[in-house]
């Protein structure tokens, strides 16, 4: 592809390089496109508003300052679509955990193993759906996509301390969430 950095690929667009964004694209699209999913609980609303983040991004450019904060930036755009699309439609889903394009499966696994991981992944799916919108980004953000705690407060417009207690809560209500689950069963 190419090792520009992120920065310099949009201070490219920024400059005519169309190329440039088409690069950015397709560096990016997979890892928005898996947030939004996560975020939305549909492939089909996660593709769309993907193409609305890049759009936004496009649109945004210029506004664009390299501090080599494009990972936040980006993901503050994507947080922002899902976020305003979850409220219009106020209903909380979610889409299993594992990522959907992963190919990859444990060989021999047993019939009854399967069912197990399916229904213990089904649980905590349920359990993160429960959690309050800012929490459960938080909380993809950080396990699914691996930010830091700065990129993560950029890419959600706050401090740090707050990430660190919107991961807090997020981890407690799920701890709470999941025991209670257990006791049913």
């Amino acid at each position: 592809m190419t090792d520009r950095t992120d920065d310099t690929l949009m201070m490219d667009y920024v400059g005519g390089d169309e190329n440039a964004m088409r690069i950015l694209v397709e560096r990016w699209e997979r890892p928005v496109f898996a947030f939004l999913v996560r975020m939305l609980g549909s492939s089909e609303e996660a593709e769309d508003l993907c193409q609305e983040s890049f759009i936004k991004l496009i649109k945004s450019a210029g506004r664009y300052r390299p501090q080599g904060k494009f990972q936040s930036w980006l993901f503050r755009i994507a947080g922002n679509q899902a976020r305003s699309r979850l409220r219009r439609r106020k209903i909380l889903r979610w889409l299993p955990l594992t990522n959907e394009y992963d190919t990859t499966k444990s060989p021999g696994r047993g019939t009854l193993d399967a069912l197990v991981d399916r229904e213990e992944q089904r649980v905590v799916q349920v359990a993160i759906a429960g959690l309050p919108e800012r929490q459960r980004q938080a909380l993809v953000l950080k396990q699914f996509h691996d930010l830091n705690y700065r990129e993560i407060a950029d890419a959600m417009d706050t401090s740090v301390s707050s990430v660190q207690m919107l991961l807090h809560r997020a981890m407690t209500g799920l701890r709470k969430s999941l025991i209670s689950e257990r006791n049913k069963a």
